[in-house]
């Protein structure tokens, strides 16, 4: 009995060692939309992401739970010294059920890859490598943040800055360029877009208001139609969404979408 005893204490001091290296972390919502003139709608989801850490390695997983156990990212990553290597393990299909908003028709293939980056000695740069070819170098040099991108005839750019009280961002993806700038004002987030958007944060009495603006969407048809969908045109709309953080742990949201005139109400937890 004794030897049993001693076995199980055994046992439990392994077994809370292993557990001491697992996080878990999800959500869950629940939706009600009366789709404005449409017939109503309840919606459910539920994601969790387990996240084991050995030393420098680090396991992370993340789960869409709420209908079935539905695998959405798989990441390995470990520290060597100076270099991070960082292993994307999960083969998702791209392809899109949604036919009007210019998504690929046909899975683009295998996606996963292995990242290598090395703390470089050139200020804060660090420079990376993945395993189709592409180098990435990017740092944070006197306030201003960039990441470069050289890959094959398409080369892509991210710069953000805070200026004078204004935070900014520039990304150029293969000679294609968009922006936004955000600011705050009497409490106010403000933030507009080059794609004409804008939005608006501010607090009222414990509750969170957001108000933003989408611009018109213009139809385009894309340069492979085999591969991916049309883009077809869609009105400019606005959305009011009012959130609450309740003292159950749990919040509430109301939005308004003058699209199609609907409310949706929602309570989430995130743990």
């Amino acid at each position: 009995m004794k030897k049993l005893i001693a076995l199980f204490a055994v046992s439990a001091v392994a077994s809370t060692s292993a557990v001491a290296g697992i996080a878990l972390s999800g959500s869950a919502s629940v939706s009600y939309d009366d789709n404005g003139s449409a017939a109503s709608a309840t919606s459910y989801d539920a994601d969790m992401t387990i996240t084991g850490t050995a030393g420098a390695t680090t396991f992370t997983q993340a789960m869409d739970i709420d209908t079935a156990i539905v695998v959405s990212s798989t990441t390995l990553a470990t520290t060597i010294g100076p270099l991070t290597v960082s292993a994307d393990m999960y083969n998702e299909d791209d392809s899109t059920t949604v036919t009007t908003t210019g998504g690929r028709r046909t899975d683009s293939g295998d996606n996963r890859s292995v990242t290598v980056s090395l703390d470089a000695p050139i200020g804060d740069a660090t420079i990376g490598l993945d395993n189709s070819g592409d180098v990435t170098v990017a740092g944070t040099f006197s306030g201003v943040t960039i990441s470069h991108t050289i890959m094959d005839g398409a080369d892509k750019t991210v710069g953000s800055a805070s200026i004078a009280g204004m935070d900014v961002s520039l990304t150029n993806d293969a000679g294609s360029s968009t922006w936004t700038i955000g600011t705050t004002v009497a409490g106010t987030k403000v933030t507009v877009g080059s794609d004409k958007s804008v939005s608006a944060v501010f607090g009222v009495t414990g509750n969170t208001v957001t108000v933003k603006h989408v611009a018109e969407r213009a139809s385009t048809t894309p340069t492979n139609t085999t591969t991916h969908f049309n883009t077809s045109q869609k009105d400019a709309y606005t959305t009011i969404a009012v959130a609450r953080d309740l003292t159950s742990g749990a919040a509430l949201a109301a939005t308004y979408n003058t699209f199609d005139s609907s409310l949706t109400l929602k309570a989430s937890v995130a743990f």
